[in-house]
């Protein structure tokens, strides 16, 4: 149970075996670490210095090889806390790179991908900050419709889950959604939410939607829900989307 903790909160798994080894004997010599571990000694070292600089231990430099000593396990936090002072900085480093690049020449346009594979880490950060490009197309486009299917795990899920009340509650009057997909509970309990706007119609066949696919303006989104990894696709192209476009809406006009 510790180890998955820890491991959430992003130590490594040598990281782990060496900061619970250090945290069980209190005060032990790197060299009995890697007795214990399993671990090289020169690899005990590298691990002890990122745990010295996560906060989480210290060291005793009595005698002729030192000693690492655990400190108490509420100093978990002031890793944390030495996590968000980086990224603070971290943002802060990056509004100054973004203003000195601002003054470089560049090309006349930006290229942008047409198709993009975004891993299940990233997923809901690219959701967030896609939105309103998609939407600028949809105006494009001359079709504010969201169109498509949807496996019911999107919306169970707990970050996509929450996007989609983000969402809605906050999206131009003008935009809506007709998706087509499989009957569910968590679907019954969206309707009372009072999202008017987003209208699902139940395909009544044997086939189960297993993804989600999402026509926006020139872009068709793919996103993996059901099983991990998760993951999202983005193809931007203005044919295949009005091609995929006119098929969902004739499908939908086919289901009672």
């Amino acid at each position: 149970m510790i180890n998955e903790l820890l491991a959430k909160l992003g130590f490594s798994d040598k990281e782990i075996q060496v900061y619970l080894a250090v945290l069980e004997n209190g005060k032990i010599a790197p060299a009995q670490v890697a007795t214990l571990t399993k671990i090289k000694r020169s690899t005990v070292y590298a691990v002890a210095k990122e745990l010295l600089k996560r906060g989480v231990i210290t060291e005793d430099v009595e005698g002729s090889g030192g000693y690492l000593v655990a400190l108490p396990p509420e100093h978990l936090g002031s890793a944390l806390e030495k996590e968000e002072q980086v990224m603070v900085e971290k943002k802060k480093l990056i509004k100054e790179a973004v203003a000195e690049l601002e003054h470089i020449p560049k090309s006349k346009s930006y290229s942008v991908p047409k198709m993009r594979f975004i891993d299940e880490y990233n997923v809901k950060d690219f959701l967030y900050k896609q939105t309103p490009i998609w939407e600028e197309s949809m105006k494009k486009e001359k079709e504010l419709t969201w169109w498509g299917f949807q496996d019911h795990t999107f919306v169970e899920h707990k970050d996509f889950g929450g996007w989609v009340e983000w969402y809605w509650n906050r999206a131009p009057k003008e935009y809506d959604l007709k998706l087509i997909s499989n009957d569910s509970e968590i679907e019954e309990k969206m309707k009372s939410k009072d999202i008017s706007r987003r209208v699902i119609r139940f395909w009544k066949k044997n086939f189960k939607f297993t993804g989600t696919y999402w026509i926006l303006g020139e872009y068709v989104v793919f996103i993996m829900s059901k099983q991990r990894p998760y993951y999202l696709v983005e193809t931007r192209d203005a044919v295949y989307a009005e091609n995929m476009r006119e098929v969902f809406k004739n499908i939908w006009e086919g289901i009672k």
